[in-house]
Formats: C-alpha cells, sequence, structure tokens
C-alpha cells in the first residue's frame, strides 16, 4: 500500500509480497520524475516448490485485432463473452470447490467482474511422440473444463508474460490490481525459463516459451487467455526431452530465445551446452534432426539439417559453456549472444559470419540488447559494468560504473528524447537502462561526442592520449572480421556515470523493459514493477483504461544534448 503523505510504501499492508518500508515509489530524473504505478506478481500461497530454481523474466505481449473466426475453436453453448479468461483467472485464484467473485481493474476487454465456479486444476504440460517439433492440439487433461473455449474474447490489449517457479503469469498491464494473473499455465517436471513474443506473427503462433528441459513451445497468446485450463493448448512442441542436445542433462536447457526480426516464422534458441538451433515454426520435424559431431569445440561452426522437412534446421556451435543470452538487432541483420566464457560474439546472421566480438573486463557476460539503430550493443555481466559496444568501431567504446553486483538486464530507451531537444540535429543521445543483483535500476546517457575516447594504449608508466568526436578515426587500425579480443585495459575505455541510481526491488533483478508510457522492472522472484514517465501518470490517472499498445512500437531517436549530473535515490 502507497502513502501519498511521504511516497514511501506502508507496513500496513496486508499483502504478504509487501515490500520493505524503505524504498521510494518514485524517482528522479533530469526531465522529470518516475513514479510507481503498479506491482504485479503472483498470488500468495499458489507456488510450486521449482520456486527459486528459474530466475523470472518478464516479456511484453500486444496483441492486436481479432483473427478470422474460422482459425479458432468454436465455443461451447451459452459461453458469454468475455467469461473464457474471467473463469480461468476465477479457476486459478479460486479454491477447489465453490465459488469466487472476481474485481478487474482496468482490464483489456470483458466485463468489470464476474463469478466462477472452480474445480480444481493444475498438473503439467502434455506431451507427444517423436522428435523435432510435434503438433499438439490440446496438452489438458480428461477434465472437460480444460477445453472450454471463447472465442467471443478477442483478448485485444497489451500483457505482460512472467515465469515463477515452474509456471507461466499472464498479467493485465493495464489492470492496476497487484495478485492479478488473468492465466496460468503450469509444467511437469520442468520450468519454463525464457519466452519472448512476436507481434507480427502471420498464423497465430505468437510465443515461444523455452524450458530448463530443452523443450521448446510455441502457441498462440490469444488462444491460451481464452482457454480456461492451466495447460498448453494448440501448442506446437519442439525438441522433445532435449532430443538435439548434449548426453549431460544439466546443457539440455535453454537459455534464451528469440523470434528472429522478418524471419517468417524462423527462431533461435540457446542452449547451455553453447549451441544455438535455428526453428522454423511451420515444419512439422518428423525426420531425422541430428547433426555431424562438432570436431573443434573452440571454434565456431554452423551445421544444417540433413533433411529439408528436418527441425531445427541449423545448429550454431557458438562456444563452450553456457550461451547467456541472444538478441538480434532491429532489422534481424545481426545477432549477439553473450556467454560464460565472457565474450560477447557478433554475427551477420544472413551470412552465418562471425564478425567481432570481445572479452569482459572480468568473468561471465549475462545480457546484451541492439540500440534501434544497430549502431551498438549494450553487455552486461559479473564485472559489474555496463559495457557499449561500437559497430562501426568493431570494440567497447564506454563503460558504465555504478552497479555494486553483477549486471542481469540491459535494454535502450527507444522513446526517450531529451527535454531540452529542439531538433538541432548535432547530437544523438541514446538513453539506456540497466538493472542488477544490487537490487538498483540505473539510467544512462550516452552522447558519443562527449566522450573522451583514448587514440591508443598508454604504454608502461605513461598516459594515455584522449580525443574527443567520431570514433572511427581514432584507433589504430581496423579489426579484421571475425576477431574476438580480449579485455581491454582501464585506461583505454572512456567511464559513464548514471544519471540516475535507484533501489527499486528488495530482491535482486533480472530484467527492464520500457515502453512509451513506463520503464518495466522485474526481479529473481517473480514480482515486477510499473513506474510511469514524467507526465503519463498524470494522463493514467484521468484515464486507468489503457496503456497504449503503440508503446510496442519504437520512435527514432532525437538529438539533443543533455547534462551528466547524477539522481542518486
Amino acid at each position: 500500500m502507497i502513502n501519498p503523505s511521504n511516497g514511501m510504501i506502508s507496513t500496513s499492508s496486508t499483502s504478504a509480497n509487501t515490500q520493505s518500508p524503505g524504498l521510494k515509489t518514485y524517482f528522479k530524473t533530469p526531465e522529470g520524475r518516475y513514479k510507481l504505478h503498479c506491482e504485479k506478481t503472483h498470488p500468495s500461497g499458489l507456488l510450486h516448490y521449482a520456486h527459486g530454481k528459474t530466475v523470472t523474466q518478464v516479456t511484453l505481449a500486444n496483441i492486436k485485432d481479432k483473427p478470422a473466426p474460422s482459425t479458432l475453436t468454436a465455443p461451447p453453448s451459452g459461453f458469454s463473452a468475455g467469461s473464457g479468461v474471467r473463469s480461468a483467472a476465477a479457476r486459478f485464484l479460486g479454491t477447489s470447490n465453490g465459488s469466487r467473485a472476481l474485481s478487474f481493474a482496468g482490464g483489456n476487454g470483458g466485463s468489470k467482474s464476474t463469478s466462477s465456479s472452480s474445480s480444481g486444476g493444475g498438473g503439467g504440460s502434455g506431451s507427444s511422440s517423436g522428435s523435432g517439433s510435434s503438433r499438439i492440439g490440446s496438452l489438458g487433461t480428461s477434465s472437460s473444463s480444460n477445453s472450454m473455449i471463447n472465442t467471443n474474447f478477442d483478448g485485444k490489449g497489451t500483457y505482460l508474460i512472467f515465469n515463477i517457479g515452474d509456471a507461466i503469469f499472464i498479467s493485465d498491464l493495464n489492470s492496476q490490481d497487484k495478485e492479478d494473473p488473468i492465466k496460468s499455465i503450469h509444467f511437469s517436471n520442468t520450468s519454463p525459463v525464457c519466452h519472448a513474443f512476436d507481434q507480427d506473427a502471420k498464423d497465430g503462433h505468437d510465443l515461444l516459451i523455452g524450458l530448463s528441459s530443452g523443450d521448446v513451445y510455441s502457441v498462440s497468446l490469444r488462444q491460451q487467455l481464452q482457454d480456461v485450463g492451466k495447460k498448453l493448448v494448440g501448442a506446437h512442441h519442439y525438441n522433445k526431452d532435449g532430443s538435439v542436445n548434449s548426453r549431460q542433462e544439466y546443457l539440455y536447457r535453454c537459455m534464451s530465445i528469440a523470434w528472429v526480426p522478418g524471419g517468417d516464422g524462423a527462431f533461435a534458441v540457446a542452449h547451455a551446452d553453447g549451441n544455438l538451433y535455428v526453428y522454423e515454426k511451420s515444419k512439422d520435424g518428423a525426420g531425422d534432426s541430428s547433426f555431424p559431431v562438432i570436431k573443434d569445440q573452440t571454434h565456431f561452426s554452423v551445421s544444417h539439417a540433413r533433411y529439408s522437412k528436418s527441425n531445427p534446421i541449423a545448429r550454431w556451435h557458438i562456444c563452450q559453456g553456457s550461451i547467456n543470452g541472444i538478441a538480434f538487432s532491429n532489422e534481424g541483420v545481426y545477432l549477439a549472444t553473450v556467454g560464460r566464457d565472457g565474450y560477447l560474439r557478433v554475427f551477420d546472421y544472413s551470412k552465418e559470419q562471425l564478425l567481432c566480438g570481445g572479452k569482459s573486463y572480468y568473468g561471465a557476460l549475462l545480457c546484451c540488447a541492439w540500440s534501434k539503430d544497430a549502431k551498438y550493443i549494450l553487455t552486461g555481466g559479473e564485472d559489474d559494468l555496463v559495457q557499449v559496444w561500437s559497430m562501426e568501431d568493431r570494440k567497447v567504446v564506454a563503460w558504465g560504473e555504478g552497479h555494486n553486483s553483477w549486471v542481469s538486464g540491459v535494454a535502450f530507451d527507444s522513446y526517450w528524447s531529451s527535454p531540452n531537444s529542439e531538433g538541432t540535429g548535432e547530437n544523438v543521445v541514446y538513453r539506456f537502462g540497466s538493472v542488477g543483483q544490487d537490487t538498483q535500476l540505473l539510467l544512462w546517457d550516452l552522447e558519443m561526442d562527449e566522450i573522451v575516447v583514448p587514440l591508443r594504449r598508454c604504454p608502461p608508466g605513461g598516459s594515455p592520449t584522449f580525443s574527443t568526436g567520431s570514433q572511427s578515426s581514432h584507433w589504430d587500425s581496423v579489426i579484421p572480421v571475425g576477431t574476438l579480443q580480449p579485455a581491454p585495459s582501464m585506461c583505454d575505455v572512456p567511464k559513464l556515470s548514471p544519471v540516475v541510481a535507484h533501489r527499486v526491488h528488495m530482491e535482486p533483478l533480472s530484467g527492464l523493459v520500457f515502453t512509451q508510457e513506463s520503464v518495466i522492472t522485474v526481479c529473481r522472484e517473480g514480482h515486477v514493477k510499473i513506474w510511469m514517465r514524467p507526465g503519463a501518470s498524470e494522463s493514467q490517472s484521468g484515464n486507468s483504461e489503457t496503456i497504449s499498445s503503440t508503446s510496442l512500437k519504437e520512435k527514432p531517436l532525437l538529438s539533443s544534448k543533455i547534462g551528466s549530473s547524477t539522481y542518486k535515490q
């Protein structure tokens, strides 16, 4: 509960997940205050024993216009509009018998309240025989309620998808109810680890889920919301029981998953064994999905499937050890990976060619993200640093110092523009954010013409030569294609200080997402917070119904300059 008199969290809240009273509900930036709008989390007391075995990640999903009715199952007679997803929530939040009334604040369609009887539920994801990709009409049990579909509920709106323990939770972004997941999907003997959403998917299958067992599912998010059960429905199943992975079970684990932009249904899955597999969701994959033995584990290599019907269609051997994160550039031209070995690697995806990369200052790299223009890459990891990589220079051009523990999430803010922006075209400022296991959210401003860049390495006992402006003319030589560089020296890399440093959660953080109206943070334990941008909170108070779906459509960066002062909370 928020006490408006002092902006602190009140200890009188009855929620089991109430945070410490020492956390503020706002933080200051040069452009104004970001205010805590609402929190999302799992219903208390309903977690499986697997809670804590996985780290919570969050995905923002926007469902657009309703598809043609012919693509969906006909609803049972008498099933009213909007009742499908509400009934799912009632079954999820209610007791094993009887009924429970639910109220929804500012939902994505449907009535504001409903009452639904619940007959219990749960269980795990079903499976089908065969390797590669298997199509399954329903993963539900014999319970007739698990197959009830409401096609009148179009599901249009914006949702948060996050994993906790052995379950995926789907929450209405517009609702301010803390424990409001309107859908839960449970898995047996495995846990969801990563997920990705494609709002431009053509055939309805827009959500990918990667599991700790190595299995991968693609599903229609709209169809999951329409179903009242706790299991996946209409799913396509890939890599059943880790059939394409290494023999060691712990290496099966999916670590990161992503749709290929413009890939017409292609997606990539990174695993703990150092391999990345490329799939096509349209293929059944009933044929042989095996690949030749990797001859040299230390070198990058690509192998393609032997048969045209096989799925996955390709294996990329990236590194020894786990691939911790992958990210495609906005147009899908480049693929970036970070791994346990501490290296960032950048590939030309269509050419299947390693372009460049380099090592962290210390330890593993855990996360990476692209700028919208594909000029810069952010990485974070166990050295507590946020690294800014330049594609033009093929090396680190700045280090962000400010975290006190591992950096677990990074992202560019494509919606931000400087408050003093006048469109002069003088300089481009990039705003980006990072979160870490120190429970802090840090915001940074990167203005390349303001960064002091060393011309060359400093000799022992000497000082480096510095300059400003465009970086490409400052380096001693062009880095050959395919070169992985060693960790740079501290005196060779310019340092950035954060514009904002704010403790946003009690637990270590695991990710962040920028939208047009807000910044979304999530901690490892499954608590999500939505921080409204300056000015956005006032407009939302008059209309709690919509955090616009346009938040998923990025806008161009604006040219501007900004000061370098840091706001510590």
